[in-house]
């Protein structure tokens, strides 16, 4: 198993991603979008989830494919980047065709990031046009740490960030796209070592390898209070799966997460993973495979989640430091 070419979720062929971002307020959007529809699945961990349209992801539903999936900053008032989204796709004829109409399916998840030293006060919701913007950017390649949905992220003792990665095995392709805005830490106590260091590919994120130690009877220090965090996620595969089976990939991505953050899903966390494949490999008979793409999902989770504290720039006005200004 090795990272892709890029080491990003658009290593899996026909995916694009785009950000936008205002650094006045300090928040952002990020859109991945198919060259065609894809294969869409969810599972929600945390206890303080922001969603759209996720109900219709459940395998029992008649919708099984989507457009777009989109993660932005704003809380509930970043629910309507995907409108934006939505929007620009119809202009483009996407979407799910019902009599003469066309109805792009887009669903979202949003972080709370309206405590992180930017400017509130707009007067309009900004996000439906961050959405449509960050759509417009999509593209192979695209920056890491404090950009789209990543722009205002915080952790509990560093800026949050966007992340991203890839892992190629037995011809699939499998990537993960992560915006870190967590209740708690990526680094073990109060040294600059990532939880993920374990599952690092080469020097992705520092390669400091995993600390010496640490005492797992402390009391982890977290960040602000019951709906402030949320760490949103999407992981993709070249793979031909159900909607069932990308359920499943999602389910075993959070293992990712768990790697990764400390503590991870809790009460006070929205954490959620997204699904997408693209069906460009057929999945064939061998019991292994499915089991394998999950375990990809949550490598690929757990590494992009540090990646993207890793990459976090700072800003005018930050309330948390990045991990390379305490660390680096």
């Amino acid at each position: 198993m090795r990272p892709g070419p890029r080491n990003l979720i658009t290593d899996v062929a026909g995916l694009a991603v785009g950000h936008a971002s205002d650094a006045r307020i300090k928040t952002g959007a990020t859109v991945l979008v198919g060259a065609r529809p894809f294969v869409a699945a969810v599972h929600v961990m945390g206890g303080a989830p922001g969603t759209r349209e996720t109900d219709l992801l459940a395998p029992d539903k008649l919708v099984q494919e989507a457009d777009a999936l989109v993660l932005s900053g704003g809380s509930a008032f970043g629910l309507d980047a995907a409108s934006g989204v939505a929007d620009a796709l119809r202009t483009r004829g996407r979407g799910f065709v019902v009599g003469d109409q066309t109805v792009p399916i887009v669903p979202g998840a949003i972080l709370f990031d309206l405590i992180n030293g930017g400017d509130k006060a707009w007067g309009e919701n900004p996000y439906k046009t961050l959405g449509a913007v960050a759509l417009d950017n999509a593209a192979a390649d695209f920056a890491l740490g404090s950009v789209g949905a990543g722009t205002g992220a915080l952790i509990a003792d560093l800026k949050g960030g966007l992340g991203s990665a890839s892992a190629q095995w037995g011809g699939y392709t499998v990537g993960a796209l992560v915006a870190v805005n967590a209740l708690g830490r990526v680094t073990v106590g109060d040294g600059p070592h990532f939880w993920a260091a374990p599952h690092e590919m080469g020097r992705e994120f520092g390669g400091l390898g995993p600390a010496s130690g640490f005492d797992p009877g402390a009391v982890p220090p977290v960040k602000g209070g019951a709906g402030r965090n949320t760490t949103i996620a999407i992981v993709a595969t070249d793979a031909a799966l159900t909607q069932a089976q990308a359920t499943r990939m999602a389910i075993a991505a959070h293992d990712g997460m768990a790697r990764a953050i400390w503590p991870s899903h809790t009460p006070m966390d929205g954490d959620l993973v997204f699904a997408a494949a693209t069906g460009a490999r057929a999945l064939g008979d061998d019991t292994a495979v499915p089991l394998m793409l999950g375990h990809m999902a949550a490598l690929c989770l757990s590494r992009a989640i540090a990646r993207g504290v890793f990459a976090a720039t700072p800003a005018p006005g930050d309330v948390q430091p990045t991990w390379g200004a305490r660390f680096g």
